[in-house]
């Protein structure tokens, strides 16, 4: 018989069942708001035209509102002046009032916007750029998209429904200081002979090509990048407008106005339709600020590092 001890193993302790984790609280609230935006949305366009008299089939005069304020016959303030405001006022405020409580844990607020940021800087400018570069154009970077964003949520946004963006002056702005910013980074890197030797005539290509590819490259370079920059973002803006309202217009008609039970019937689908560019709409605000976002850090990336 063996005399070495022997040892007695403890029962495992018992484990409390896991219970399934339900739907957060911040989900709900995000379900919760965007339900409350397409209601509201969808009252404007289908219930106040009923009451007050319609406001007329949307169309390009959506984007040239009547003047609020104006001086003879210069329109200073229309609605879309004041939707450009209300978006950067409500943007300036939200970061005014996180960095005043900043936090080692973060809040809600302060984790959203830290990961916005943190969105911007891992996947368009260090993605693009590079650690070195994305140091130097982050803050631009990071306020031109989120400002993008900002005028093009706009348009889903209850009693201002349509984009600050939709007219060509901003979205021109912008293109514009996407402009500046690279021709600038550039000449101040390599000078002006340097900057249109990188811009207009790229590497490794035979002499005798150059006749042809220095015309190409200076008009992508000096008009076709602006140009797509502006038209791209504008196009979008004004496509998605006009798909939300037409489709909630259309609800109205058939509601309120239809002779036939099958047209009475046909509201269900246009809403549906309303609903689904409703949320199209949400998609392409933040789709298009980090495809202008994006492009810029790519211009940059194109004339200031050439060879990266």
């Amino acid at each position: 018989m063996s005399d070495a001890p022997t040892t007695v193993q403890a029962p495992a302790p018992e484990t409390a069942p896991t219970k399934p984790r339900g739907v957060g609280r911040g989900t709900v609230i995000a379900v919760a708001a965007a339900l409350v935006a397409v209601a509201a949305t969808a009252w404007v366009w289908v219930a106040v035209p009923y009451h007050s008299g319609g406001h007329g089939m949307p169309g390009v005069k959506d984007f040239f509102p009547p003047a609020v304020w104006s001086i003879g016959d210069q329109t200073v303030i229309d609605r879309i002046f004041i939707v450009r405001f209300v978006a950067i006022a409500t943007l300036l405020s939200i970061f005014v009032y996180a960095s005043r409580r900043l936090t080692v844990v973060p809040g809600r607020l302060q984790g959203v916007l830290e990961w916005l940021l943190d969105f911007v800087r891992k996947n368009i400018v260090d993605e693009v750029l590079g650690a070195e570069l994305g140091k130097k154009y982050f803050n631009i970077i990071a306020t031109i998209f989120l400002t993008v964003f900002a005028l093009n949520i706009t348009g889903i946004i209850p009693f201002l429904n349509i984009a600050g963006s939709s007219r060509i002056g901003l979205p021109l702005m912008f293109a514009l200081w996407v402009f500046v910013l690279y021709v600038g980074a550039s000449v101040k890197k390599f000078g002006v002979g340097g900057f249109l030797k990188v811009a207009t005539m790229p590497p490794g290509v035979p002499w005798p090509l150059y006749a042809l590819l220095i015309p190409v490259e200076f008009l992508q370079t000096f008009l076709l990048r602006p140009a797509t920059l502006t038209i791209r973002l504008l196009a979008n803006m004004i496509a998605g407008h006009l798909l939300l309202a037409l489709c909630f217009f259309a609800t109205h008609e058939f509601l309120f106005y239809a002779t036939q039970n099958y047209q009475y019937a046909m509201w269900i689908l246009t809403f549906a339709g309303g609903v689904f560019f409703f949320a199209l709409e949400a998609f392409v605000a933040a789709l298009q600020a980090y495809v202008f976002a994006i492009l810029t850090a790519i211009y940059l990336q194109m004339v200031v590092d050439p060879e990266h």
